[in-house]
């Protein structure tokens, strides 16, 4: 048993830029379990890594007391699970459900060390319900009498940081070095623990976690895809968001979706946000994402498109609240169609496969395809979203996409 410990389920960007930081500078020993062997190696070799803060000015932060333990040993994740004071998962959706039946062994394992005491999941995943998500597949994997509501902490949370992809040069050089940016605050729910809160400076518990993992993305998610589409169109050679958001139509167009991506969003939580709060979370995030030291790609912003262009993601979600209220949702349908024309390869010229795809059955079957094979849309019930990206697909299209005017 380890009162100041943390064991971390993924040791990629987010968990080693973002949770092992902000806990190993806190105090807790830090304890990340992941596939990569080589890393886990060196991570127990060195005991520490260097995380690059990429803002105004460069700064290093050491995250020390650090250990590994490799995923391919499932008996000692178990151990780690058993006597960890708080754990973390962030490893991506379809990796989550891979890491389920370990955490369910080490959960038993806990119970007959230390009978009775709970362990808090944070649970930094880019996915809306999360905590649902891994409760009913850990309640199946759980034996009937175990008591998971009152053992384990689902705490979902609102990753707001950026960590950008590394070149290959940037990688070979230290293999444990992370970039991120200099914004380091972990919301998370304030409900979902059920131990104490951890005393972690960074860590913002929030009451009504929806609202705020719904802003992270329907403003930020939604604001950050908004200004990759729009200047992979008119700007097809620019690499950076920073490039593209040097034009002040497109600046200008990405706030304006922010924006009114807030309204619908202040119609549904009135109590946790104002406009002004919008306002001013918008306008930092624009700041951000102009941050040339992160040297942010336009192709990771945007690619993914079947995710992305989701009848449950950044833009058809909040079109879907909008339109249940009866509020406005033009810009953000406009912004959203210009997915459609997304084409940029990574610093290697390879693009991303399933994007390839989607572009294909684009080009061969239409618009209408692509949303029902690859994006959800349902073809009654989404229709009418369905028929309003046609026509503003069509129009973009008309445009020649290469001017520095910024047509919508």
């Amino acid at each position: 048993m380890d009162d100041r410990s943390v064991l971390i389920f993924g040791a990629g960007k987010i968990g080693r830029s973002f949770i092992g930081q902000l806990f190993g500078r806190s105090g807790y020993r830090v304890v990340f379990a992941d596939v990569d062997v080589n890393l886990v190696n060196e991570l127990n070799r060195r005991e520490s890594y260097p995380v690059i803060i990429k803002g105004r000015e460069e700064e290093i932060i050491w995250v020390e007391n650090v250990s590994a333990v490799s995923g391919l040993e499932p008996e000692k994740v178990k151990r780690e699970i058993a006597q960890a004071s708080v754990m973390a998962v962030s490893v991506g959706k379809n990796a989550l459900e891979k890491i389920l039946p370990v955490i369910a062994e080490g959960l038993k394992l806990r119970q007959v060390l230390t009978p009775d005491r709970p362990l808090d999941i944070i649970i930094a995943e880019n996915m809306r319900s999360a905590n649902e998500f891994i409760r009913v597949r850990l309640s199946a994997l759980l034996p009937e009498s175990y008591p998971i509501g009152k053992l384990v902490g689902l705490v979902e949370t609102s990753i707001g940081k950026m960590v950008p992809s590394m070149t290959e040069d940037e990688l070979k050089n230290d293999p444990l070095m992370i970039f991120a940016e200099p914004y380091n605050t972990l919301i998370v729910d304030k409900q979902g623990f059920k131990g104490p809160i951890p005393e972690v400076a960074g860590l913002s518990p929030k009451e009504n976690i929806k609202a705020w993992v719904d802003r992270k993305a329907f403003i930020h998610n939604l604001g950050h895809a908004t200004a990759a589409y729009l200047g992979n169109f008119y700007f097809p050679e620019a690499d950076f968001i920073y490039e593209v958001l040097q034009d002040k139509n497109i600046l200008a167009t990405t706030r304006e979706t922010m924006l009114q991506s807030a309204t619908i969003l202040l119609s549904y939580y009135p109590g946790d946000f104002s406009f002004s709060d919008l306002e001013n979370h918008i306008d930092d995030l624009l700041e951000r994402f102009q941050n040339r030291a992160l040297k942010d790609t336009v192709f990771r912003v945007g690619q993914d498109l079947p995710r992305k262009l989701g009848i449950d993601d950044r833009f058809a979600g909040v079109i879907r609240m909008a339109q249940n209220k009866g509020l406005q949702y033009d810009q953000i349908v406009k912004a959203m169609a210009y997915g459609f024309f997304f084409r940029k390869t990574n610093e290697l010229g390879k693009p991303n496969i399933r994007d390839e795809q989607l572009a294909q059955v684009l080009t061969e079957k239409g618009v209408e395809e692509v949303l029902v094979s690859f994006c959800g849309f349902d073809p009654q019930k989404d229709q009418i979203l369905m028929d309003e990206l046609k026509v503003q697909y069509r129009n973009a299209k008309q445009t020649t996409g290469q001017g520095k005017t910024v047509i919508l």
